[in-house]
């Protein structure tokens, strides 16, 4: 089972999504003012904080199957990605392609509701209802006192990962869905955990668990940090209906991987637990550069970055 599942996840879209980056990262130049191109956010050091900036754009056949949604994923995945970095969100805007006003409608519709509900407002953005086909981008500008980062891992530290599963699958997509029915104060206190988790030094390295699922995110958060991992998939809290398999390829509203020292995971699980957001410990960030996935007796290497690069961060 353990070598299907290997097999499975490298040959999955959201591993191929998130591998299409190390081709933009060779050609761009690295930033300038220590800022660090591979995180969930740009952090731009800005006095005694950082300004955050972030952007998500949206695969056309999502955007013309599911247009609410897609609206309402928008903000959604903006605010998490500001929340990964230990910040608070402060603005959108979205570029909007359409063919007419009934495209765009429930697009906009849906970035309406997320904006109300996180408390994040739209400030402009750009709009064209004479595409041939909608696209959707959303961009979000936040800010942190204290920064969590995909470039603070270090070997020693335990994987923990916290996931919403009051929710269910947005079939036929490999998304979950614990948003669109939660009372906005809960969505807003449940973000908040991770910004204090930086202030109060519980946590320094961080990130949103994207398209590529947990293991793919965890494997970007490897190696940017330059360190490597075993994870136990048996460890990795998921909701009981969901089959492993495509559990770990699921894009979920509300879900991190962080990277904790030994004596602070226990709080760090706490935190979680007390807004009823599963977490739990999953694995050991270790020197090197491979990933491990182990199930019960049974240890296989899923990827090593330092001979097969992800994303490409490893030598930024």
């Amino acid at each position: 089972m353990l070598a299907k599942l290997l097999r499975v996840l490298r040959d999955s879209p959201g591993f191929a999504h998130k591998r299409d980056i190390s081709n933009s990262l060779g050609i761009l130049e690295t930033p300038a003012n220590g800022v660090r191109n591979g995180d969930d956010c740009a952090a731009i050091p800005d006095g005694e904080s950082h300004l955050l900036f972030a952007i998500e754009g949206f695969i056309e056949n999502f955007v013309a199957q599911m247009p609410w949604f897609a609206g309402y994923c928008g903000v959604m995945v903006n605010v998490s990605d500001i929340a990964a970095m230990g910040g608070r969100p402060i603005a959108v805007v979205d570029a909007l392609w359409s063919q007419g006003a009934h495209e765009a409608n429930p697009i906009l519709e849906g970035l309406a509701v997320a904006a109300q509900r996180y408390g994040v407002p739209i400030v402009g953005g750009h709009t064209n209802q004479r595409a041939s086909h909608p696209q959707l981008a959303v961009a979000i500008v936040g800010r942190a006192k204290k920064l969590l980062s995909s470039f603070d891992a270090r070997p020693g530290e335990t994987l923990v990962m916290a996931v919403d599963l009051r929710g269910e699958m947005m079939e036929p997509n490999p998304f979950w869905n614990a948003s669109t029915a939660a009372h906005a104060e809960r969505l807003r206190a449940d973000l908040e955990i991770l910004p204090t988790l930086a202030e109060d030094d519980l946590c320094a390295a961080a990130k949103d668990i994207s398209m590529a699922g947990a293991i793919g995110t965890t494997l970007m958060l490897l190696e940017s940090s330059g360190v490597g991992a075993t994870i136990d998939v048996a460890a990795i809290p998921r909701p009981t209906q969901v089959p492993l398999e495509r559990w770990l390829q699921v894009f979920p509203s509300y879900g991190f991987i962080l990277s904790i020292e030994s004596h602070r995971v226990a709080e760090v699980v706490e935190r979680f637990s007390r807004r009823q957001i599963a977490a739990a410990p999953i694995g050991l960030v270790q020197a090197g550069s491979e990933l491990w996935l182990a199930m019960g007796e049974k240890k296989e290497l899923l990827w090593d970055h330092a001979q097969e690069p992800f994303i490409g961060t490893g030598n930024r």
